[in-house]
């Protein structure tokens, strides 16, 4: 055995492994990190893309180049197949920022690929020409086979990172930067170098909406949701016309579809009409609501979309965690200082110029060049020269070098012969302006940079305006607007439930997504998932579809404590729970049961007949309970004590009404919902029968139920109130057929529900103006009669106007040439509501005290309501990235 043999120790070589994977692992590592897969701070570019946009940029002569020569170019500079180049170049090609294009370059709406590289062109924006390319503020390296330089970084003056978005996947981390808006980026840089605050928000190209309430800056942590924009084309078809960002027009079908097999939700088919613009019909199953099917689509399918962003840089060849806004302050600093660096080269430049300007000018017109003639060598033509410069030199910013001398020396004297010197000196005339034009912009370079952002949006900004709409999403309850897509049935002496036992007791409708609350006869109350046989415990009374935080549906029961032999009756609702958890309902004791049980959607309270056994020693053995004397407590509650003798059974007398009272709704305008959790505008105690009145600034109105599933478009909704059948409207509209200016009030005379009625003329102009619900509404308008510049203002009682007609009437003419504000004012209070008010303040009882401040609290409310304030003209839009075009409307209306 030799000596290497027997000291061969497999542990320490072990180590040595270790450390060599270590460390080569670490390097693999940083190489992923800092050269493929996370941007650079400085230019927001990875490698790659950089590397292309430089082999863009040597190739540049103002013509297309075919994208194949492009990627052969760019791996001169990139040691990489062609694959990652070709996919990059489209990536940014698709953004059409930094490149213009030309070709088949795919869709990121529809998904669809690019055309092959052979095909397909590209050349340099005068946009990337202008903020991305300089060689002489440029740090320069030398290419992976040392053969040519490539920049270290381009000297970027526009936080590319922020516009366009960026997403990486290195080892051990990862990078998301959500694009956001060109305009906004540029304003949020004026801000910055103003000292003025900002935000920033993502702004996507396929549209859509986006809630950013937990956007987080963009750093760790934050979530923003977004959704497509789904409109209700008419009661049985849905459109949607925009799509969320990193969705395509195909998986968002693909997840209708699926959703739809799966019994989530129920349409008959979907259509893809997108071309220009997105466009996917959904033609709905009959009987189908239209809202609850639109929240059922944001609940099921990639309607809605989630994404986490994670903003990582490379700052000083590490990895950073930074916020969106910390990017944009990195790169507007970079960019003032790359400004500065370029106007102090060109104040060089201009400097020298001058400099030899002056030479040029004092050696010509001095005649210097005759001096020389009589040296015999060269050294004697320069001595010559630098002397007859001597009396000059006291005027030059800097020392004559001998390099200056020898530009004299190569003066032709055709140039001699025709020298002007009144051109020579308007030309430096010209150049000294510009030099006191640099030297101003580098003694306020802020001022500089940001003229230099607010050119950018001159230039670049047309069409960039913001594309998606940044709102406020609520909670889609998957369980409440899932489709019924399964039927439940009990078995309740065996104690199962479920979708499968179909040979037994049928109970509801149902989806697979539900949980049930079960009641049993032992008192004992679970929730379970629904499946499709699950053991719940035998001696079932009750089963159905449960509401978590259902306040509304309450249970009345009676039971027997096994332990006294009483019986005890209590009302309670079951608005949490945990799964799969036992509770009891009774006392606990054994051989306790329930003798009588209901569930109640609204809260109802019936009267039961109790029947005592006859042998009790009662002296009333029969008698009836009423439910609505109880108050409603806790599920854990004992109960009120009903009778402490035996009960030989219990039975069912007269039903009663709810003990709850109407239901409190608001409205939450941001939205277009409404809620029970006093958010938004409180709308009233809404009962059983009573409908919600929409009034919608396209001139039409229409009643809906007050189900918390209903949408109302906030860009659309004008006023939104609880209905009263006895209260007039009062409005004024513009009818753009005649076009003049009409006031009128009616009644809603119109029962049917989800239904728009037109209530001012139809035509594509007529705009309504104001809509008021008050009972004696006060206005002011302020106007412009014929050939009168000069704005009047009047007072009017509406109701003095004009009576009350049917809300097909057209209403009185307003003998007025151009509206310019409607104001509402606080409404006129009746004689007899004022006196009643002053005989309440005089009573000193303190119930009526009471009274009295619930009344002020009401009239202070309505007072409120009425002090909001109308600016016209507010032209209905179905858009409102068409404003521009409304004005242009507007003023051919005459409201401007």
């Amino acid at each position: 055995m030799s000596d290497e043999t027997a000291n061969y120790d497999p542990t320490q070589q072990n180590e040595v492994i270790d450390d060599m994977f270590e460390k080569y692992f670490l390097e693999y590592a940083s190489y992923v990190i800092l050269e493929r897969a996370v941007p650079a701070g400085e230019d927001g570019l990875k490698p790659v893309q950089r590397r292309l946009l430089h082999a863009l940029k040597e190739m540049d002569d103002g013509r297309f180049n075919k994208v194949a020569n492009v990627i052969g170019s760019t791996m001169q500079f990139h040691p990489h197949g062609d694959a990652s180049i070709g996919d990059a170049i489209v990536n940014i090609g698709q953004k059409e920022l930094l490149l213009d294009i030309q070709g088949n370059w795919g869709d990121i709406r529809t998904g669809d690929s690019a055309a092959a590289p052979r095909y397909i062109e590209v050349r340099l924006s005068k946009f990337a020409l202008e903020v991305l390319f300089n060689e002489d503020t440029t740090e320069w390296q030398m290419s992976y086979d040392g053969r040519k330089r490539e920049p270290v970084t381009l000297p970027a003056k526009f936080p590319l990172v922020l516009e366009m978005g960026v997403e990486g996947i290195a080892v051990g981390l990862s990078t998301k930067i959500l694009p956001h808006n060109f305009i906004e980026l540029c304003n949020a840089s004026i801000k910055y170098l103003k000292k003025e605050p900002f935000v920033l928000y993502p702004d996507f190209l396929t549209g859509g909406q986006v809630d950013v309430s937990n956007y987080n800056d963009g750093a760790r942590g934050g979530k923003v949701k977004m959704r497509a924009k789904i409109v209700e084309a008419d009661k049985k078809t849905l459109k949607i016309t925009e799509i969320p960002f990193s969705t395509t027009t195909g998986s968002i079908i693909e997840s209708i579809i699926k959703a739809n097999d799966t019994g989530k939700i129920k349409i008959k088919k979907v259509e893809d009409n997108t071309a220009r613009d997105v466009e996917i019909i959904i033609h709905l199953a009959p009987n189908t609501s239209t809202d609850i099917t639109i929240d059922a689509l944001y609940a099921f399918t990639n309607c809605e979309m989630s994404v986490s962003p994670n903003a990582v840089v490379i700052i000083d060849q590490k990895p950073r965690f930074l916020g969106v806004s910390e990017i944009l302050k990195s790169s507007t600093d970079q960019t003032l200082f790359l400004l500065k660096r370029e106007l102090q080269i060109r104040k060089s430049e201009l400097m020298e110029k001058l400099l030899y300007s002056s030479l040029e000018k004092i050696f010509i017109e001095n005649r210097i060049y005759r001096d020389i003639e009589e040296c015999e060598t060269f050294d004697a033509v320069i001595d010559t020269i630098d002397q007859g410069l001597d009396p000059f030199k006291k005027d030059f910013y800097r020392e004559i070098i001998k390099e200056d001398i020898l530009r004299l020396t190569e003066i032709r004297i055709k140039r001699i012969s025709k020298y002007d010197g009144f051109k020579a000196d308007d030309l430096m005339k010209r150049l000294e302006e510009e030099l006191l034009e640099v030297e101003d912009n580098l003694n306020n370079i802020v001022r500089y940079t940001v003229n230099f952002f607010h050119d950018l949006i001159k230039k670049y900004g047309k069409g960039r305006e913001r594309r998606t709409e940044i709102t406020q999403f609520g909670e889609v309850q998957a369980a409440i607007v899932a489709a019924n897509n399964q039927k439940l049935y009990v078995d309740r002496a065996s104690g199962f439930v479920g979708y499968g036992l179909k040979k037994d007791e049928f109970v509801m409708e149902c989806s697979d997504i539900d949980d049930i609350i079960v009641f049993r006869a032992d008192g004992k109350l679970s929730v379970v998932k629904i499946q499709e046989k699950v053991f719940v415990g035998k001696d079932i009374i009750s089963c159905s579809v449960f509401r978590k935080n259902d306040e509304r549906r309450i249970y009345n029961v009676i039971y027997l404590d096994g332990k006294t032999g009483r019986t005890f009756a209590k009302r309670f609702a079951v608005t949490g729970i945990t799964r799969d958890k036992e509770y009891d309902i009774t006392k606990g004791s054994p051989r306790s049961k329930i003798l009588y049980f209901s569930a109640n959607e609204n809260g109802e309270a019936e009267i039961v007949t109790i029947n005592l056994t006859a042998s009790s020693t009662a002296k009333k053995k029969v008698f009836d309970f009423d439910f609505a004397e109880l108050l409603i407590k806790n599920r854990s509650a004992m109960g009120n004590l009903v009778t402490k003798y035996s009960v030989r059974k219990i039975a069912f007398k007269t039903a009663g009404k709810s003990t709850l009272g109407g239901v409190d709704i608001w409205y939450t305008s941001t939205l277009g919902r409404i809620n029970k959790d006093e958010h938004g505008m409180y709308l009233g105690n809404f009962g059983a029968t009573d409908k919600i009145l929409v009034i919608y600034k396209t001139g039409e109105y229409e009643l809906t139920n007050f189900e918390l599933t209903n949408h109302y478009d906030p860009r659309q909704v004008h006023t939104i109130s609880k209905f009263d059948e006895k209260r007039a409207i009062s409005c004024i509209y513009y009818d753009g057929d005649q076009k003049n200016y009409h006031i009128k009030r009616f009644l809603i005379e119109t029962s049917t529900l989800d239904k728009k009625f037109m209530f001012i003329t139809d035509h594509n102009r007529s705009e309504l103006l104001m809509a008021s619900f008050e009972k004696r509404p006060r206005i002011e308008i302020k106007f412009k009669k014929q050939r009168k510049s000069e704005v009047e203002t009047q007072l009017f009682k509406v109701d003095e106007m004009i009576e009350v007609k049917g809300w097909k009437a057209l209403g009185n003419k307003l003998v007025y040439d151009k509206i310019v504000e409607i104001k509402i004012l606080n409404p006129e209070i009746d004689e007899e509501e004022g006196d009643e008010e002053d005989e309440i303040s005089d009573i000193v009882n303190a119930d009526i005290e009471e009274n009295n401040e619930e009344l002020e609290i009401e009239t202070e409310e309505k007072s409120d309501r009425a002090e909001q304030e109308l600016k016209l003209p507010d032209l209905p839009s179905d858009d409102e990235n068409k404003s521009n075009n409304a004005t242009q409307e507007g003023e051919q209306l005459g409201l401007f």
